[in-house]
């Protein structure tokens, strides 16, 4: 996964350099030259040092095609900037800032960007969001052996420009709605997808292990 981190605290390397051991392809974004001395010497990703919240910056680090971003630098104004710009602007399936003031959480919950106070943080928990499934159940319906799953899936870019019905053919699927840029709608099976595209389906429990598999071929 692509994955960018502003910020290069503790929490800030800890993920960088779990993350990077894992294989991830990851980016660091600091202000403050010393604090890259905490990535470890086998830290296989990118570090850029500069204002945090600069668009070229941001862009340079690949901002536009990362799956995930964290803002974890020790200010709330900055932190909550940088993950505006990357759900607003770039459209990154999963964003998460880092929040001092617990005041504010609501607030930007409410814009779609998943928000914890800092008592709450740790490097394992949020390691675990940051490398979400690109094919995640978000609800479960019914019980025993008629139970239904909205699953919520980012498209990927090689299914960049297919339509619907090419992409998800089974019948007991159903698209719920389709999420780009800043607009949600209905979509028809005739609808383009395009990558990074967020797709919710509603589906039998036992069919969501068949759409899976299509949507990360």
């Amino acid at each position: 996964m692509k994955i960018i981190i502003v910020g290069c605290g503790r929490l800030g390397s800890g993920l960088a350099n779990e993350l990077s051991s894992e294989g991830n392809d990851v980016a660091v974004i600091t202000a403050d030259k010393c604090r890259l001395a905490a990535l470890e010497s086998d830290f296989t990703g990118q570090s850029f040092l500069g204002v945090e919240f600069d668009r070229d910056i941001l862009q340079t680090a690949g901002i536009d095609k990362a799956d995930s971003l964290i803002a974890c630098t020790q200010s709330d104004d900055t932190n909550a900037l940088v993950a505006r710009i990357a759900k607003e602007y770039y459209q990154v399936p999963k964003v998460i800032a880092r929040l001092y003031d617990s005041s504010k959480v609501d607030l930007y919950n409410a814009l779609g960007i998943q928000v914890l106070a800092t008592t709450q943080w740790g490097v394992e928990r949020a390691k675990k969001l940051l490398t979400f499934e690109h094919v995640d159940t978000v609800l479960s319906l019914g019980n025993g052996h008629s139970t239904v799953e909205v699953v919520r899936l980012v498209v990927p870019p090689l299914l960049d420009h297919k339509r619907i019905a090419d992409v998800v053919p089974i019948h007991e699927v159903r698209v719920v709605a389709l999420s780009r840029k800043n607009e949600t709608f209905i979509p028809n099976d005739q609808t383009m997808l395009h990558s990074r595209d967020i797709l919710h389906v509603a589906a039998p429990t036992e069919a969501v292990a068949s759409l899976r598999d299509l949507i990360l071929v």
